[in-house]
């Protein structure tokens, strides 16, 4: 009898994060419209470049706060988050601002290399860690910034995923280009660590138009 029961909850689970995997692919790109995941409860995240500042945009659709603070990031330290409540919706929004400074200072690859919260490996990295900063601000615990020879990465804490302690990876673009991956991270077995993982390509074609640009400020 025990062995029915859990044969049943294994294929309810199992349906369950099908499930999930055909709502969450159904917004991935093919490569050719650009198109990126969606994540539930938050609007976007959006990339840009803003002088010599790499600029990650967000708004969490569920989130309210009275007003606006802006956090340090540790070890980046031209480098800050700063949350404020969205101006075209109820929800707050988040801006990650990167100085590219911090991306080319050769001591930020230094760091202790980190997984991600909760010691899962990264997804599409080879050792499943990058030298990282692990910090937590208002709301959210638990953040990760990672820096590798070719990689740039943010793990978002998010809840509600639904993803039964799995990981869905997709290409991530901006401007019509593929830029890096997204990855979905479902709680883990204890249902904490949730989130995405936002991971920027950092190949050195890159690192040279980024370079260039840096220079001009």
């Amino acid at each position: 009898m025990r062995t029915m029961e859990l044969a049943k909850r294994s294929k309810l689970v199992f349906m369950s994060l099908l499930l999930s995997v055909s709502v969450f692919t159904t917004s991935c790109g093919s490569g050719k419209d650009g198109a990126n995941l969606e994540i539930p409860g938050v609007t976007g995240p959006v990339v840009s470049l803003q002088q010599d500042d790499v600029l990650i945009t967000m708004v969490f659709d569920n989130l309210q706060l009275q007003g606006g603070l802006r956090y340090a990031i540790p070890k980046y330290p031209n480098s800050y988050i700063e949350m404020s409540p969205d101006l075209q919706s109820n929800g707050t929004l988040m801006a990650v601002s990167i100085s590219l400074d911090d991306i080319f200072d050769g001591s930020l690859s230094n760091l202790d290399p980190q997984s991600l919260p909760g010691g899962r490996a990264l997804p599409g990295v080879a050792s499943g860690r990058l030298p990282a900063v692990a910090f937590s601000i208002e709301k959210f615990n638990n953040m990760g910034v990672y820096l590798g020879p070719d990689i740039f990465g943010i793990f978002i804490p998010v809840k509600g995923l639904n993803l039964e302690n799995s990981i869905i990876t997709a290409r991530f673009y901006a401007g019509g280009d593929r830029v890096g991956n997204l990855s979905l991270v479902g709680e883990d077995q204890d249902g904490e660590n949730g989130g995405f993982l936002l991971m920027l390509d950092m190949k050195s074609s890159v690192k040279k138009r980024l370079k260039k640009q840096a220079k001009k400020y």
